[in-house]
Order: structure tokens, then C-alpha cells, then sequence
């Protein structure tokens, strides 16, 4: 049996809203054929997607299961359009998205001296949709930091980067070689709304600022709201007069990796990857970061 990407489509969205009739709205059809086409969806799959009764419409546990594998399947369909077309018009292009901090020239100037005639385009992403776009196609290549969600996708280890803590210039610890995460304990933070990209647990849940990207942390911290955690790779290309790094040893590096969809299958995807843990390589080799970041034109805090 294969699976009716549209019935597939309806289905999300009917689960999305639990109503039939609001679904049938959004999706420009009326009720009762949406109804007939969930109907053979369910038929298809041999279980029942939806309770209905007089309280509303509640997904099953075979309803819920699909509503996870959904996401990864329509957004790899809409991936593979975007690449048909793309490739009815002749072109050879890489779209490499990458999260602040992560320094991907290197990876592709390697990779244009293998590939001259690929044109290789940079955009930047952030935590919450590094995952969502490499599933739809927007990005082929991702230079992406954990945690990320990796159904549907092929995630690949790269490097770990030291994590700093971010302070107010003012603030009592501001400037000190290092800290530890005890010398913090309760303090307000300034984090991202998903806890579980966060590097510690201890503050309660109404604790601090959430906040969405590198520039959003540094200017709540500067305004003395609370503090954050950082990759030390944002002590080079984030500088402000109103924030001290200081590194705090005792949490857990960060992890950069290499990520793209896992049904894609890509010579040009696998030869970036190759390129980039090669560059990867020489940071290592090199045993520090700074270094090899300045060494490939990033602006030093340092000037």
C-alpha cells in the first residue's frame, strides 16, 4: 500500500486543530469530503486515527504515532519538488545553513576547489528551525548545535566547543578567569523557550528571560535581566560593551555537527561533509579555536 501523501496532508491537519469542520476550512474543501478522505486513510492503514464522540475529536495512539511521522514525510515530499525543480532549471547550487558562531567558509572554500562550477549559497538558522528546514528542502547542509531533533534526519559529530557564561560588565563575577556553575546558583537566565537546549537545570521553570537567538541573549543580559550560556565561539563574533564572557569549565561542551535529510542522497551534500570535517580537522590539529577562526577572517573581540 502506498501512503496518499494528500490524505496524508488532510490528516495533519485535522490533527492539528481536532475539528473537522475548521480543518475543512482551512483546506478549502467541504466537511464531508474531508470525512471520506480520513475515512480511507484509516482504511488504508488498518487502525483508527480519531475518536469522535460528543466531547470532540481526540487522536488515537495509531493517530499520534502518525502525527510524529508526518512532519519529516511531507516536508522530505516538498524537498524533493524543490531539488526537481531546481534542477530543471539547469543549475548546480548548495544551500548550507549554519547557527551562530560556526565559522562555514572554510568548509567552502575547500569544497569550491573541488566542485568550481556549484554555486554555494550561506544562510543563517536558528535552534528552533534548523531541523524544519533541512527537512523541507530550504537548506541541504546544516552546521547545526545539539540538541536537535534527528528523526528523519542524518546527524554527524563535527567538533565540541567550551561553553562561556554570559554576565552584565557590572556584574560581581564579570571578568574573572573562570566560574563555576555553583557561583551562579541563583541567578536568573536569560534562555531559549525549549529547556532542553539549555546546558543546566537548576533554575525553576518561571526562572528568567526566554528569548530567541544570540543577539536577543546579549541584549537582555547587557540590560542586567539575567544571565546565559554561550558557545565560546560568540566571545569572537559577538563583542558588546555591556557583556563579559567567562568560561565555565564544569558544564558540558557544545556540539557542532553536520546534518542533512536522511533520504537524501547527495554527492555534492557528501563531498560539503567531507570538506567540512577536513576543515574540522585542522581546528583540532591546531588545538585552538580562536585561532583558526581568526585565521580565516573572523573579527577578533580583540580587534
Amino acid at each position: 500500500m502506498d501512503l496518499d501523501l494528500r490524505k496524508l496532508r488532510y490528516f495533519v491537519a485535522v490533527a492539528d486543530r481536532l475539528h473537522f469542520g475548521r480543518a475543512a476550512d482551512d483546506l478549502h474543501i467541504a466537511q464531508p469530503a474531508l470525512s471520506r478522505q480520513i475515512r480511507a486513510l484509516e482504511h488504508d492503514l488498518g487502525a483508527p486515527l480519531f475518536t469522535r464522540d460528543s466531547h470532540g475529536v481526540a487522536l488515537t495512539d495509531a493517530g499520534r504515532q502518525l502525527l510524529t511521522d508526518a512532519g519529516p514525510l511531507l516536508a522530505s515530499a516538498h524537498a524533493v519538488r524543490r531539488r526537481v525543480t531546481a534542477a530543471a532549471r539547469g543549475s548546480q547550487r548548495l544551500m548550507v545553513g549554519f547557527r551562530a558562531g560556526i565559522a562555514v567558509t572554510p568548509a567552502v572554500r575547500l569544497f569550491a576547489t573541488r566542485h568550481p562550477d556549484v554555486i554555494v549559497d550561506v544562510q543563517r538558522i536558528e535552534g528552533d528551525d534548523q531541523a524544519t528546514m533541512l527537512l523541507d528542502g530550504r537548506i541541504d547542509v546544516g552546521c547545526v548545535r545539539l540538541p536537535i531533533d534527528e528523526a528523519g534526519l542524518r546527524v554527524t559529530p563535527l567538533y565540541t566547543e567550551p561553553r562561556v557564561a554570559v554576565l552584565p560588565a557590572g556584574h560581581r563575577l564579570a571578568g574573572k578567569d573562570q566560574v563555576t556553575e555553583a557561583d551562579l546558583a541563583g541567578e536568573p537566565l536569560v534562555w531559549h523557550g525549549d529547556t532542553s537546549t539549555q546546558p543546566t537545570r537548576r533554575p525553576h521553570p518561571n526562572a528568567g528571560y526566554l528569548v530567541r537567538g544570540v543577539d536577543e541573549t546579549l541584549e537582555h543580559v547587557a540590560a542586567g535581566r539575567g544571565i546565559s550560556f554561550l558557545a565560546r565561539s560568540a566571545t569572537v563574533f559577538y563583542s558588546h560593551p555591556d557583556i563579559s564572557y567567562v568560561p565555565i569549565p564544569d558544564l558540558a561542551p557544545d556540539q557542532v555537527c553536520l546534518a542533512t535529510a536522511a533520504t537524501r542522497t547527495s554527492p555534492l551534500a557528501d563531498d560539503f561533509f567531507s570538506a567540512a570535517q577536513e576543515t574540522a580537522e585542522i581546528t583540532a590539529e591546531c588545538g585552538n579555536y580562536e585561532m583558526w577562526q581568526l585565521g580565516n577572517g573572523a573579527v577578533s573581540k580583540h580587534g
